[in-house]
């Protein structure tokens, strides 16, 4: 052959893109969810919108205290991009899923109680709410009624809130070192009240309370929050259910097709609907949950639904989410600003 003769090229045809496999879904008739208390360090909103992303329910109930105005107010508090992620994710329910909203007001969000009652576009604000489910009438309310401190000496529940956070604050640092080990979350207190023989009885007689009330309504159940205990039995007849929280429990009560309730835990969830991002580590769940900051997938990547979806996301879907993260942070610090405006009076 000639050393001049032209070489023969060759073209490797370009590697597939890689495909992405559809999101999986928990389909149920309602979700309730209590006490994320947004606006808090210690709000483990990831995982929050992470579950709120992950399903797709008629009625979303959000029993209370899903903004935390005592802390906004104090200029404590700490809004993230995670948890407008939160905020984003209730309302994409409500405008692309059509979900009905129901928000009962909590003793962390009060001041929505000057609105009460207040309906616009599919979402109520509400100061209690009967659910009619498949299986009965349930009566849904937040529970710091029943909480006689909450309720009678201000004063002294805005102290116990302050050394609640101090548990908090110490237990983050104990877990950070139980991460460092490998070790689970570990919750101080929970703990303390599972332990000490006063907190028990104030749970008992709480859930007793609570239980008697939505017998004189008339309804077979109650669903509450409040004491970040998460519960599924029954009292003296009633079906209690309490939805705990997203700051230690990780937990949301959930009402299926047939009409039956479940308490989710978070870790549970988790192996059921993953992130989609490979790379997190997972193999404590629950460890991950607590010490997590943007870790977690765009909400926006719920578009990419199994075959029934309507629509596949796209770069310039993702280009118009980010924006609206943006503008929706924005929104929310001056939100939380002027918080202490209208709440500082609830002291």
């Amino acid at each position: 052959m000639s050393k001049t003769a032209m070489k023969t090229e060759t073209h490797n045809p370009p590697p597939p893109l890689p495909s992405r496999e559809p999101k999986r879904f928990l389909r149920v008739r309602t979700v309730i969810v209590s006490d994320v208390h947004l606006g808090t360090r210690d709000s483990k909103a990831d995982a929050a919108s992470h579950f709120l992303s992950h399903v797709r329910c008629e009625k979303l109930i959000l029993n209370g205290d899903i903004i935390d105005g005592w802390q906004l107010a104090r200029r404590g508090g700490r809004w993230t991009h995670a948890h407008t992620r939160v905020v984003r994710a209730i309302l994409k329910m409500l405008e692309k899923r059509r979900a009905e909203i129901i928000y009962v007001r909590g003793n962390h969000d009060d001041i929505l109680g000057r609105f009460i009652p207040f309906e616009i576009e599919g979402l109520r604000v509400v100061e209690d709410y009967v659910h009619e489910g498949a299986r009965g009438r349930y009566l849904v309310l937040h529970g710091d009624v029943f909480d006689t401190v909450t309720n009678k000496i201000a004063w002294l529940s805005h102290l116990g809130d302050r050394g609640y956070n101090m548990l908090l604050r110490i237990n983050r640092a104990y877990n950070r070192w139980r991460a460092w080990r490998g070790l689970e979350y570990w919750s101080l207190s929970q703990a303390i009240k599972a332990r000490i023989k006063s907190a028990v009885n104030y749970i008992s007689k709480f859930e007793a309370r609570v239980a008697d009330f939505a017998r004189t309504r008339g309804c077979q159940g109650v669903m509450c929050g409040h004491i970040h205990t998460p519960a599924d039995r029954m009292i003296d007849g009633v079906h209690y259910l309490n939805s705990g929280d997203w700051v230690e429990s990780l937990t949301a009560l959930v009402e299926h097709m047939d009409g039956t309730y479940q308490l989710i835990t978070y870790p549970e969830f988790l192996r059921d609907y993953p992130l989609e991002n490979k790379s997190a580590k997972l193999a404590s769940p629950l460890s991950q949950a607590f010490d997590a900051t943007e870790t977690f997938s765009n909400t926006d990547a719920d578009d990419m639904e199994t075959p029934d979806a309507q629509e596949a996301p796209d770069r310039t879907e993702s280009r118009k989410a980010e924006n609206m993260d943006a503008h929706m942070d924005a929104l929310l610090a001056q939100a939380s600003s002027g918080w202490a405006c209208f709440g500082g009076e609830t002291d």
